[in-house]
Parts: structure tokens; sequence; C-alpha cells
């Protein structure tokens, strides 16, 4: 297969699709699709893949529902309904046909069953998680992260890891536990592979393994490992902020499961862009295997797609870069840039088809 298609998400009025041509290495803007405000964060549904849900990450509180046809053409959107809160900044589809959406501004969360279709999400018995404020400061969830028969939810302004689980029936949920995270770090995005927690830290840009205690028993968890992602050459004037873990499952091709985290130099913007830290988490220790510059600024949306997970798809939310799409090489050691395109030019989420 050398065709894919991908949906792209912004600060914006709509959602884009691109076409990405592996063997001509081209990347195409086939299409712009209407939605609410600021669809900062797209996901799609975990069974369904003509089901597509969206933020409108702004103090409107929506989330709304489409459907997408294998080509990435959207709809009109099916179903628009309130988060619960101010300024939605993720969603994630549960394997129980729940969409989990957490509202940055509101230090809330609301988990919402849905009906007959996955395209109808129905508040009518959805309940609002209140997250409890630290002394002195706000509740800030920025991810819904499934795990097992739970939610998980790093919360940047409290730096701990909320643990929810069902209370009764879908739609409601409630707090049953936390892990706790280094007092500042301000927990981002999360990963569970192999039972460990692999938390990317936004405002300390550090990335962090633990071992998930048992809910009930503890709600702290020795750090196994501790590094910093951010370049060793930064510019004069940079400040950094953490952006994007993903962990993408091993393959014949790509057999060490390595972590690859986005930089975000907040402070300045080079022509050289920010850059995706690779690590190895091995005997007990975060090894950086590598920094790849992206030529893109303030890398706040990546995913992994292909066959093999061979292509990762990135943008920035400032500057010139737009879209661009890279090949892992030397079984994943490193990335190479195959395609761009900067008819848009700034996007923050994306999904493949």
């Amino acid at each position: 297969m050398v065709n894919f298609t991908i949906l792209a998400g912004g600060y914006d009025l709509f959602i884009a699709t691109y076409l990405f041509n592996s063997a001509a290495s081209t990347l195409s803007l086939a299409g712009k699709y209407p939605t609410g405000a600021n669809s900062s964060w797209i996901t799609l549904h975990p069974t369904n893949g003509s089901v597509l849900y969206a933020v409108n990450q702004n103090n409107d509180d929506a989330v709304q529902s489409f459907s997408v046809t294998p080509e990435g053409v959207l709809s009109e959107a099916v179903v628009t309904v309130s988060s619960g809160g101010l300024r939605p900044a993720h969603a994630a589809a549960l394997t129980s046909g729940q969409l989990a959406v957490v509202n940055y501004s509101g230090g809330n969360a609301r988990i919402i069953p849905t009906t007959d279709s996955p395209l109808n999400l129905d508040v009518s018995d959805s309940g609002i998680i209140t997250f409890p404020s630290p002394e002195g400061g706000v509740s800030h969830p920025h991810m819904a992260y499934q795990y097992k028969n739970e939610v998980f939810v790093p919360d940047l302004g409290s730096d701990t890891v909320w643990r929810l689980v069902e209370d009764g029936s879908p739609g409601n949920w409630k707090i049953a536990g936390s892990i706790d995270q280094p007092k500042g770090s301000g927990p981002r995005h999360i990963v569970v592979y192999d039972e460990l927690l692999y938390t990317l830290h936004e405002l300390s840009s550090t990335l962090t393994v633990q071992a998930i205690p048992t809910l009930g028993a503890t709600n702290t968890s020795a750090l196994l490992a501790n590094v910093s992602i951010v370049p060793s050459d930064p510019p004069e004037g940079a400040a950094y902020a953490a952006g994007e873990i993903l962990i993408p499952p091993p393959s014949q091709e790509f057999p060490i499961p390595y972590v690859y985290v986005s930089n975000r130099n907040t402070g300045t913007t080079l022509p050289r862009g920010d850059s995706i830290a690779i690590f190895e988490y091995c005997e007990g220790e975060l090894k950086l295997v590598n920094q790849v510059y992206t030529g893109i600024n303030q890398i706040r949306g990546m995913e992994f797609g292909g066959e093999h997970g061979d292509y990762l798809v990135m943008s920035g939310v400032v500057g010139e870069g737009g879209v661009a799409v890279f090949k892992r090489i030397e079984g994943g050691k490193n990335m190479v840039e195959v395609a761009r395109n900067t008819e848009v030019l700034t996007r923050t989420t994306f999904v493949w088809l």
C-alpha cells in the first residue's frame, strides 16, 4: 500500500484531509471540512473507522461527531454536545463505546455514552468529574488515556495522574486514585507500555517512567527513570515545553519500542525547527538515542502511520513549517523527511485512516 489518507485538526474552523503517497513521496491537501472552532484534538472510534470525534477547544465547551469516508471526506457535524467545561483539550474514544473528554481550563472531565450509533453522543446521563485543585493553583487536565477498565488523566496543574473508574453505569465515573508526579513538572501526556507508565512533563520538559501501583493501594510510585528531553544545544532565548509522546508497537521492521517525544521551543523560532527526541528504556534507564530536527516549530501534534508504523506525520502551532511526514530508518533510531505540504501552515492533531 502506497496511498494513505490523513486527517488533521487545528486552531481553526476546519479539519484538513491530506493524501500521502509513500512511493512518490508526496503529501497533497485534498480538502478542508468545516468544524466548530478549534478542533485541536481529533480521534477515531476504536472499532468503527467511519466515526470521528473532535473537541472544540474554546469557551463554548463542545465536542462533535462526524462521519468520514475512507477518502477522508467528512460530513457536517452529526452531533454537537457540551464537554462540561472550558477549553476541552483532548478526547479519547473508549472500547466501551464512551467518549472521554477533558477540559483544560475547566479542571474537569466528562465521559459521554453513545446510544444506538457511535455518532450519537448522549449527555443526558453523563456526570462531570471535577478534579481537586492543588493548594494555591488550579487543575489543568490534559489527556484521557484508557488503561484496562480505568481512564488515566494527567493533570498539568496538580502534578498527578488521576485514575477514574466507572461508577455503576456508562456516563458516570469517579476518581478512584491517583499517581503522584514530581512537583512543578506539569504532566501533559502519557503512554502505558509493558505495564509501565511513561509520562511527558510539559513544564519541566522531562520524561519519566514508573510502575503502575495497584489501584487503592497507594498513590505513590518511585521514578524508575527521569531525564530531560531538551537538546544539548538550545539557542539563546529558548524556553522549552514538552509536547507529545508516542511509543509505536514493535514489529519485525522496528523491533525496539523506542519512545518518541516532541520538543517545543516557545521562546525562539529557528529554520531548523524543533526536534523529536528518541529514547530507549533499557535496564532501568532511559537512554537518548537521537535528536531529529524537523523544520517545524513547537511540535504539538504527531502520529505514526503506514503499514508498519513506518511514517510519522507532524506539525507545529507557529511558523511556516506546515505538515511534514518523516520516515523511520535504522530500525527506528533515526528519521528522514520524505514529504511536506505548506498550504496549511499549522496543525495540532492527526489521525491516519
